[in-house]
């Protein structure tokens, strides 16, 4: 599939109390980023289990990008940094496995911070289509 025709389907796991709602603010106020995101709004970045982010690769997503609150600022006092730790435990099981660890981005993006959350999905976007589909996806689609 020629590079220009390939859209990126980005599985965005977004705490509830931040990221989601800086992507709500990206919205309403009518910036522009690429529609390749798929949210999904989790109560913490800690609650996100490396199993959704392997499902979500497993699946036919192209990428995950988790999302929460700057560490010292989350609303379950120490949840995002149970996501730092899953997250550089999940990347070290990738790499151990062959498999391409940049493809799951870990951001902290605070609710007031609606450009950075449309940066973020626009950079992720244009990394994913210069790297191509998910090569897991032609053997393990569900």
């Amino acid at each position: 599939m020629p590079e220009e025709e390939f859209e990126p389907i980005i599985v965005g796991l977004l705490c509830h109390w931040c990221t989601y709602t800086a992507a709500d603010l990206a919205g309403t106020t009518r910036m522009q980023y690429p529609p390749n995101i798929r949210p999904i709004r989790t109560m913490c970045s800690g609650s996100v289990d490396p199993v959704y982010v392997l499902r979500a690769l497993l699946s036919g997503a192209d990428g995950v990008l988790v999302g929460g609150c700057h560490p010292g600022d989350c609303h379950y006092v120490s949840g995002n940094f149970k996501a730092r730790r899953r997250m550089t435990a999940l990347k070290s099981i990738l790499n151990t496995l062959g498999l391409e660890d940049d493809r799951v981005w870990l951001r902290w993006i605070s609710a007031a911070e609606g450009k950075k959350f449309a940066d973020t999905v626009t950079e992720f976007t244009q990394k994913l289509k210069k790297q191509g589909p998910n090569p897991i996806k032609k053997y393990w689609s569900i």
